[in-house]
This record gives C-alpha cells, structure tokens and sequence, in this order.
C-alpha cells in the first residue's frame, strides 16, 4: 500500500528530476512528464486532482495494454488517455517495491540517453553543489495531460 508521499520520494530520488508545483503531485524530467496526480473530469463538474491515483508514463500502447490486462486490479484508463502511452494506477493497490520499478521505467522512458546512464552509473539521489538533482518549479505549465 503506497501513497502520493511514497512517489514524491521515489521521483525525486530519480536524478534530475523537477517537481511541478501543483495540487497533487507532477514530476519531469528533461521537460517531459513521467508521473503525476490523475486529474479526474466528471461531466459538469471541475476538475479533481486525485492523489489516490498515479498517471504513468509506459511507452507505447503494447505496454500500456500488457498492464491493463495483466493486472486490473491496479492499473486502469479512461477515455480521455485513449491513444496516450498513459496508464493511471491505484496506489493503495501497489507495494512500495512494485511503485518503485513503476516510476524509475517511467523515468527511463522519458528521459534523454545521457540522463538514463546517471541513474545507470550509480547516482542515488543525493545532492551536492556540484550536481544538484533536483529543483522545484512554479506553476508554469498546465495540469491537463504534462508531457
């Protein structure tokens, strides 16, 4: 059972990531998003940021439907995600170990080759002046779909 406290720790911990300031959660690397709340649109009502829930990035529809079929009790879509290499998953349904490989193959799919051999290389997160790893950003970009 996991929590948005358990992927706020497992993203940053990831090198060069940058947390987007929002109402949930929304983590980056090199600009592109790997994981973030699940903004639920009801018709007629606001949109709801739901931190119960993990929008992922998985890479391609293979995955996104290997995920979807092989284990339903955690991982589901929507309409709205329909054609996106996005699946949301249930964190009260997911271990710390299984979240843990969900963000960091996140993280590998979106960033750049170079970026990818830091995590390779051993770097574990931590910080120093000469390699801060990860920065908070305002507000700048929309909630609706990061990516």
């Amino acid at each position: 059972m996991t929590d948005a406290g358990d992927v706020r720790r497992l993203a940053l911990a990831l090198p060069h990531v940058v947390e987007i300031d929002s109402d949930g959660f929304d983590f980056r690397v090199a600009d592109k998003g790997f994981v973030w709340s699940y903004p639920e649109r009801r018709p007629g009502m606001s949109r709801r940021i739901r931190t119960d829930i993990a929008v992922l990035y998985v890479g391609d529809e293979a995955e996104k439907q290997a995920l979807l079929l092989g284990e339903p009790e955690l991982f589901f879509t929507t309409p709205a995600y329909d054609g996106s290499p996005l699946v949301m998953l249930r964190l009260a349904a997911v271990s710390v170990d299984r979240l843990a490989e969900l963000v960091t193959d996140a993280w590998r799919m979106r960033a750049p080759e170079s970026l990818v051999g830091d995590l390779n290389d051993g770097v574990d997160g931590s910080t120093g002046p000469d390699k801060p790893l990860v920065a908070i950003a305002p507000a700048a970009y929309p909630r609706a779909d990061p990516g």
